[in-house]
């Protein structure tokens, strides 16, 4: 009913608040539509699908001390499962179109550091994700996780993640069958076999999903695996007898027996807190803070990016029930960890709804469902060769490594601890020592530069805690 401004004498008409999934979600109260926040969720489901493939490839690409390896159906069943849940759990409770699954660099962290390099089994390693996620979400909900973060420079922050990229660019040409890790002269080298079909494979792959990133398609890395995988299906059985990739497995780049398939949820509960009996409380404890610094930078970074892109910051600069998004995600790294699908963090990629219109956690809601209706199609996900996920991770490297631009580099100060962290990481194979070179090396410099207030003291806790790292990995 209109009624009249007692100040302008206008004619002012009170809407009721809408109900149901409108008045829920505030569609209309934040500019989209039921139906831009559907085909919206199914853009960003296609943007980050890849991580269906590509996390069981990493996860299930060393074996532990134990001899145990992570097989790739059961694998890609928990990275659906976790996926869909906490995606799923962010549109109901933050509200906002930001979409969860298994952390490309957390990933690799779990298992080239943990397991690899530092031995532990599994159930360990995942243990150590399920450690970090509830200490970031008692950190959420006591405000220290904002104290923490403005203890380090910004440009340490990019360099962790601008070294996690190259990381995972160099994981991937390993997978593709470029190089090598060779011995302690030269810890990459050349592959002495180029002219084989399975390295075809990966450079094939190479260049058609860059085409496809280069051109903007919608779901570039999810088509160019899919595409490079029936490249390598028509090699395989054209060419090879169906016996190019026996060493990798049974039915790699072979049609599949079925299409669907019973799930199978036997690594959800692998894991416990033996870390501190086998690495001893402070290496388990650097270890743990390795991963954690890492989930916290890119989630942070993260959610203002999108929602600043979405045109959900205040006037501050601020996103609104930002404690909600950072709990959620907190939990869902703990939530991967108990499933064993590695740390669960907001992906960057839940940009491509955004682009098509998402504002709300409606878009999160159907990109959720969408993963966990992809816990039936894992016969799928078992044909894909290595060679067709390798690629995805070498452009993955490429989007991470944008930030070194934003880097300060005429401060020698700030500049060579980036770039130890950077290079670190993929030249040792771990992300903690990266973390751990550049922490330590910045606090060193600025206490010989007689800037040591410069320094926040919980930087000198941090760089202490590394200190004993590396001297006690040099005196094992």
């Amino acid at each position: 009913m209109a009624q009249t401004d007692a100040k302008t004498g206008d004619d002012v008409v009170h809407v009721s608040d809408p109900g149901g999934l409108d008045g829920f979600f505030k569609i209309s109260q934040r500019g989209s539509t039921l139906r831009t926040e559907l085909l919206a969720g199914l853009a960003t489901w296609l943007t980050m699908a890849y991580i269906l493939f590509l996390n069981p490839a990493i996860l299930g690409s060393v074996k532990d001390v134990n001899g145990q390896s992570l097989g790739f159906a059961p694998v890609l069943t928990v990275t659906a499962l976790a996926a869909g849940v906490m995606t799923i759990a962010m549109g109901l409770y933050a509200n906002y179109p930001f979409a969860i699954a298994a952390g490309l660099g957390l990933n690799a962290f779990v298992t080239f550091t943990l397991v690899a390099t530092l031995g532990l089994t599994w159930e360990q390693a995942m243990g150590v994700i399920v450690i970090e996620g509830l200490v970031i979400s008692v950190l959420v909900l006591t405000g220290l996780r904002s104290a923490i973060l403005d203890a380090i420079p910004m440009d340490l922050k990019r360099a962790i993640g601008i070294g996690i990229g190259l990381f995972l660019a160099i994981i991937g040409l390993h997978n593709g069958g470029i190089v090598i890790l060779g011995n302690d002269a030269t810890p990459v080298v050349i592959a002495s076999h180029l002219a084989t079909l399975r390295v075809l494979t990966f450079v094939v792959g190479l260049a058609i999903t860059s085409a496809l990133v280069a051109r903007k398609t919608k779901g570039a890395l999810l088509i160019g695996i899919l595409l490079t995988t029936l490249f390598a299906m028509v090699m395989n059985i054209a060419w090879g007898d169906k016996a190019i990739w026996d060493a990798v497995g049974p039915g790699v780049a072979q049609l599949p027996s079925k299409v669907l398939s019973t799930p199978d949820f036997s690594l959800i509960g692998n894991f416990n807190f033996g870390v501190f009996q086998a690495l001893g409380l402070a290496t388990a404890f650097a270890a743990i803070v390795a991963v954690m610094l890492s989930d916290f930078f890119d989630t942070m970074g993260t959610a203002v990016g999108l929602a600043e892109e979405a045109g959900l910051l205040d006037e501050e600069g601020k996103l609104p029930g930002m404690k909600r998004v950072l709990f959620v995600d907190g939990l869902a790294a703990a939530v991967g960890g108990a499933m064993s699908a590695s740390s669960n963090t907001t992906y960057i990629e839940s940009a491509a709804g955004i682009g098509e219109g998402a504002r709300t956690g409606l878009a999160s809601i159907v990109v959720g469902a969408l993963f966990l209706l992809a816990v039936f199609f894992s016969p799928i996900a078992g044909i894909i060769p290595p060679e067709a996920t390798a690629p995805v991770l070498v452009i993955v490297g490429y989007f991470m490594m944008q930030g070194v631009t934003a880097i300060d580099w005429r401060d020698p100060g700030l500049g060579i601890p980036a770039l130890l962290t950077i290079v670190m990481m993929p030249f040792t194979y771990s992300i903690t020592n990266g973390v751990g070179a550049g922490f330590l090396s910045y606090t060193v410099i600025k206490v010989l530069q007689g800037k040591w207030r410069e320094v926040h003291p919980l930087m000198y806790l941090v760089a202490a805690i590394f200190a004993w790292y590396f001297f006690h990995g040099l005196l094992a």
